[in-house]
């Protein structure tokens, strides 16, 4: 069995969107990740931190998911990382009300002994610093490291996420992202300057447009499925993310029609997510619901066409 191992946050979200809101629940990248990849069966553990206000029934939520908590920090005077937000009728857009970083803001980063030789890395969502001292802590270089990065960081630490670019496999980004990453507004543009920068695989996430996946001049496109109904966006794009490298580890083959698959596996479980407020879907999810929804992905896709 493929280890996995996903550094990012473990966090308290409060959610506003046109449908209902939430009063504190559960949330981070690592959270909706480890979710996500859980489904593969895969050993898969998260490296984070937490204060002492963090529920040990949410750890053992990820438990019982058979996620290995042992790499999340718990400050016990400390608070954990929160955050709030409001999104608009579009659920495209949204204004972040609330970051309060708490124990987030001095986190040193600890490889858990038993995943120092782990096979796949998946870097989520945080400061390129934090990021960077996970890849240092690994001696021997998994088969594939996975980015996921935001334009915070491009904004904010942009010579430090082009160190922690230079080091990896996959980068994982919106368009609006990868634009800005690379100064261009073609994507397939974008994607040519972003592998310049180390990636040799880029994937642009297009939220309700599906998703991207450029190699060296292959491209392939994976479409979102269409939902009467999304209730809450928030954390799509990291069980995306935790799909895609699941699928990976689950099947331990890095190829480009692997990566394929992958890319249409993580849409999968991303297209739960949003169905219900945070981790809720993700938390109660079936492998005969995935399995049926799979189907509907191929049934969206497959066609016949004479080319004669």
């Amino acid at each position: 069995m493929s280890k996995l191992l996903i550094v990012g946050t473990v966090a308290f979200d409060a959610i506003e969107t046109p449908f209902g809101k939430t009063d504190i629940i559960l949330g981070g990248a690592a959270t909706y990740i480890s979710l996500s990849a859980s489904q593969f069966g895969v050993d898969c553990g998260i490296v984070s931190v937490v204060g002492g206000d963090f529920p040990k029934e949410y750890l053992k939520k990820l438990n019982d998911r058979n996620i290995n908590t042992d790499g999340i920090e718990i400050i016990e005077d400390g608070k954990t990382f929160f955050w709030k937000g409001k999104y608009h009728n579009d659920l495209n857009t949204r204004d972040t009300l609330i970051t309060d970083l708490n124990v987030l803001a001095n986190f040193n980063p600890v490889v858990p002994k038993n995943y120092l030789d782990t096979d796949y890395l998946m870097l989520g969502n945080l400061h390129p610093a934090v990021q960077m001292a996970v890849i240092k802590q690994i001696p021997i270089r998994p088969k594939l490291v996975v980015l996921d990065t935001m334009n915070f960081w491009m904004d904010n630490t942009l010579p430090e996420l082009l160190e922690v670019i230079a080091k990896i496999d996959v980068i994982t980004i919106n368009d609006e992202e990868a634009r800005q990453l690379s100064g261009e507004y073609s994507l397939v543009r974008a994607a040519q300057k972003i592998h310049l920068m180390g990636p040799k695989y880029v994937v642009i996430k297009k939220g309700e447009h599906g998703a991207l996946l450029f190699n060296n001049g292959d491209v392939f496109f994976a479409p979102a499925l269409p939902l009467e109904e999304v209730f809450d966006p928030t954390g799509a794009g990291d069980t995306f993310a935790g799909g895609f490298i699941g699928h990976i580890a689950k099947t331990d083959d890095i190829s480009f029609e692997n990566l394929k698959t992958a890319i249409v596996a993580g849409s999968n479980l991303a297209s739960f997510c949003v169905e219900k407020f945070g981790t809720e879907r993700m938390e109660n999810l079936t492998q005969v619901e995935i399995q049926e929804r799979l189907l509907q992905f191929k049934l969206l896709t497959q066609f016949n066409i004479d080319l004669r």
